[in-house]
């Protein structure tokens, strides 16, 4: 009797769960008969359930790949359940194509639209959006940090998962009106789970996405962003930063979504930090070679839960500084949102809510009701971004310690990092700086300068930077953004 596969060369590979035998055209997947604390295929049943089920998963996003059940048929034993595939192409895959320099704009944006497809479509659920909660969020980092503090991690990584703690819980904790709002727009979806670089294939009729997380389904029912960032996050870890960014913004602008960037690299950070935990693994297996690539990982996590801080930035300082253009380039820069009193003073003066003059300092327009009133739609306004995970940057002159405190305060509140700096440059050029002003929303002239200044020039701002704008307006943005991103 022949087989199609007599004289065809056959690789055998194996996983701690199941072997693979590749042969020809074909794949052909079979269960261990292994029972562990998040596996059961105990018995031949057990494993035929887990390969339809398999099979069905999986052809959401791979239907050509997934060509159905087989057996393997024995006199002395009962049918063996296989999954039997198409076998992909090794120099199509993803991983490849990264580290051989062969995956351009064009792969990746394919790519990012087929799992926004895939997502728009996924099932939906009550018990779906479960999983999406603060709670449901904050569970899924603890059980992976804790699994990983129980690993071999050297001391200086126990302080570095410890500070990955600290920013992932203040995140979270401060997000509910975020996560709440996720859920009620229908993101939370029975997804992949495992968008990994290695099981992508990028053939002609499309890219295959294989191999979904399949032995528990609450890993699977996430944020679309969650799914889609572990896909980002591997992508950068070959070394494709660029790449990473231009699949999320493919993805996003395909799935609709205007999800915060906070979210995103809040999403990429626990993606690395579960790869982590799975090269620790590894290790823990004998494998030490994976412990560069888990160190590696947790670097990921931590940059990106920095990066993904929510933060409210106060860009002060007196009239011809050049506060507001510093906040402008710094707000563009770090995609944060914008937000100046100049500009919330006419809003609230055509609507009638302040009145007055534009006169001198502290009179008329500029009284000390009117500034109360302009400072407390400021900080209405930036909480309202701030819950939900939008950074913000607020151009004013904050002269004033009170006005600053409520700030922090506001900052706190929101469990938000706050960055205070203050612009300063000499008197006379900020006086030519006032003077050369066209098509400006600043009603301040020298004279309101001046004023200002004799009111706040003594005073020391607690816990600010001093922004130096003599220098060129690259350098003085520059300078703004280390204040911004530092620890």
């Amino acid at each position: 009797m022949t087989s199609p596969f007599d004289h065809v060369p056959i690789e055998v590979r194996e996983t701690h769960s199941g072997v693979v035998i590749l042969c020809g055209d074909r794949a052909i997947k079979a269960k261990k008969p292994i029972t562990t604390a998040f596996l059961d295929f105990g018995s031949v049943a057990k494993r035929d359930a887990a390969c339809v089920r398999e099979i069905a998963l999986n052809r959401r996003l791979a239907p050509d790949a997934y060509l159905g059940l087989g057996h393997l048929r024995s006199p002395d034993h009962p049918p063996e359940p296989l999954v039997v595939m198409r076998r992909m192409p090794e120099e199509t895959k993803l991983s490849r194509l990264l580290d051989d320099g062969r995956a351009g704009s064009a792969v990746i944006e394919d790519l990012a639209r087929r799992v926004a497809r895939f997502h728009q479509s996924a099932v939906r659920s009550a018990a779906i959006d479960t999983e999406g909660t603060p709670n449901a969020l904050r569970r899924r980092w603890a059980d992976n940090l804790d699994e990983i503090l129980d690993l071999d991690v050297s001391a200086g990584d126990v302080e570095l998962v410890e500070h990955i703690q600290a920013l992932a819980m203040q995140y979270i904790d401060g997000r509910l009106i975020l996560l709440t709002e996720r859920i009620s727009a229908g993101r939370v979806i029975d997804g992949h789970g495992d968008l990994s670089t290695e099981d992508i294939f990028c053939v002609e009729d499309g890219p295959q996405i294989l191999d979904c997380l399949d032995f528990d389904d609450r890993l699977r029912f996430v944020d679309g962003i969650d799914d889609a960032a572990f896909l980002a996050m591997d992508i950068e870890y070959h070394g494709h930063q660029g790449l990473a960014r231009r699949f999320v913004r493919a993805y996003t602008h395909a799935a609709g979504d205007d999800a915060p960037s906070t979210l995103v690299d809040h999403y990429i950070a626990y993606r690395a930090l579960v790869r982590a935990k799975v090269e620790l693994i590894r290790v823990a297996q004998g494998v030490l070679s994976a412990h560069d690539s888990a160190h590696r990982h947790l670097r990921l996590a931590h940059e990106h839960l920095m990066r993904g801080r929510v933060r409210l930035g106060l860009i002060g300082g007196l009239p011809g500084t050049g506060k507001t253009t510093v906040a402008t380039r710094l707000a563009e820069k770090v995609d944060a949102v914008l937000i100046s009193s100049d500009v919330v003073r006419r809003e609230l003066l055509e609507a009638g809510v302040i009145t007055g003059d534009r006169g001198g300092y502290g009179e008329g327009l500029y009284s000390e009701q009117n500034k109360a009133v302009v400072y407390g739609a400021l900080l209405e306004r930036a909480n309202m971004y701030l819950l939900v995970g939008r950074s913000v940057v607020l151009d004013a002159s904050w002269t004033d310690e009170t006005e600053r405190d409520f700030a922090i305060a506001l900052a706190n509140k929101t469990f938000s990092s706050p960055r205070v700096m203050r612009c300063a440059v000499d008197e006379a050029t900020a006086n030519e700086r006032i003077s050369s002003r066209r098509g400006s929303v600043s009603d301040a002239t020298p004279e309101i300068a001046q004023a200002m200044a004799r009111y706040a020039c003594a005073e020391v701002w607690q816990g600010s930077s001093i922004i130096d704008t003599s220098a060129t307006v690259d350098e003085s943005v520059e300078a703004a953004v280390a204040v911004w991103s530092r620890r």
